[in-house]
Formats: C-alpha cells, sequence, structure tokens
C-alpha cells in the first residue's frame, strides 16, 4: 500500500472516531453514570476491538481478492451496496438506540461490531483499498497472494482503528472533562445524515473508479 494509502486510512479513522455513533458518546454516558474517568476509559478498548472486527472482514476478503476481474466484481457490488445502504440511511426514520448502559467488556465489543456493521464502517474503506493496483501474475500467483492480501487488508483494518481510537478518545476526554453532555443538546448537528451522505459519494466514487 502507498502511502496516500495509509493517510486515508488514518484519515477515514479519525472520521469514525468522531461520529458518536461509534461509540465515544457512549463511553461518556457511562463515565457520567458511574462518575468515574476510569469508567469511560475502560468503555473504548472494548469499543475499539469491536469496531476492528467489523471493519476488519471487510477489508481482509477486498485486500485478498485482488485479481483484475475480482477487484472490478467486489468494486462493483461494493458501490452499489454504499450507494444503497447509504440512501436507506438517508431516507429511513428509524434510529438505533443505545444499548443498555452496564455491559460487561464482550457485550460492549459485540455492541459495537453491530452498530459499526449497521452504519457500514467497513465499507467506507473499499474506494481506498480498491484504489492500490491488483496483485499477482495469473491465477496461482492471485491464489499465493490471497493470504498476504488478507493480511495487508487486517493491517489497513488496525491502523484505522488506532485512528480512530485516538480520536474517540480525545473528544470522549474533552466533553466528559470540560463540556458534559449538555454540549449535545446546545451544539448537536444530525452527524448520522453526514455519514449517509459520505457512505453514498464512497459509492459513487467506487463505481466510477470501477468504470
Amino acid at each position: 500500500m502507498t502511502t496516500t494509502t495509509w493517510v486515508a486510512l488514518v484519515g477515514l479513522g479519525a472520521f469514525h472516531g468522531l461520529n458518536p455513533a461509534m461509540g465515544w458518546l457512549f463511553a461518556v454516558a457511562r463515565g457520567l453514570q458511574e462518575r468515574s474517568r476510569r469508567v469511560l476509559l475502560a468503555a473504548l478498548p472494548p469499543i475499539a476491538l469491536g469496531h476492528l472486527a467489523s471493519v476488519g472482514v471487510v477489508a481482509a476478503l477486498v485486500s485478498a481478492t485482488r485479481s483484475v476481474a475480482a477487484s472490478t466484481a467486489v468494486a462493483v457490488a461494493g458501490g452499489v451496496l454504499l450507494v444503497g445502504f447509504g440512501l436507506w440511511r438517508l431516507l429511513s426514520e428509524r434510529h438505533f438506540r443505545w444499548a443498555g448502559m452496564r455491559l460487561s467488556a464482550g457485550q460492549l465489543a459485540g455492541w459495537s461490531f453491530l452498530m459499526s456493521s449497521a452504519h457500514g464502517a467497513g465499507l467506507m474503506l473499499l474506494p481506498v483499498l480498491l484504489a492500490d493496483p491488483a496483485g499477482g501474475d495469473g491465477h496461482a500467483g492471485h491464489l499465493s497472494a490471497a493470504p498476504v492480501g488478507a493480511l495487508t487488508g487486517l493491517a489497513a483494518a488496525g491502523v484505522h482503528t488506532v485512528a480512530m481510537l485516538g480520536v474517540a478518545l480525545a473528544v470522549a476526554l474533552l466533553v466528559y472533562e470540560v463540556f458534559g453532555v449538555g454540549v449535545l443538546r446546545r451544539a448537536w448537528f444530525n452527524v448520522d445524515r453526514l455519514w449517509a451522505g459520505v457512505l453514498v459519494a464512497a459509492g459513487v466514487l467506487t463505481l466510477v473508479a470501477a468504470a
């Protein structure tokens, strides 16, 4: 992967970290509920682990599929899925509800996995991962490169998640220590709508690149 690819993965991770639906708001709520910064900090690693699992599945599959034909098929299918999912999120009146507040680390990771998957977190990496040139010479080369590609995809998901965790940690501590949840009522904007719009734009870009 190129430097540009890694920078894009970090940028997307930062964007995910800013999105309250990806977990920092939940961590802040847990910290305020227990009146403990330690509880807030303890909630973030399981949230990041669940996010990593959600993103990693997509990243590993995409990176392991590097033949021209397969990459084009994945790009087209992924682009259509991105656009469709984004439009559904834009047009849907339903909102994902916060889970019960008292969760174990395992339950919190599972909640994060479902939340990240429901918001199409892994799908956002498609334009970045598919921008790299396909590798391997012929079918045999493709098969031998598949495990390496999968590992590369997992590495990409790891870098992405570290960026997401860093930003989520910074935002959560800032809100908890300085502003409190009251700032969310005074300066709230619909991140979910923004997220859906970005999904649609990413899908369109993926389809254009695959054409």
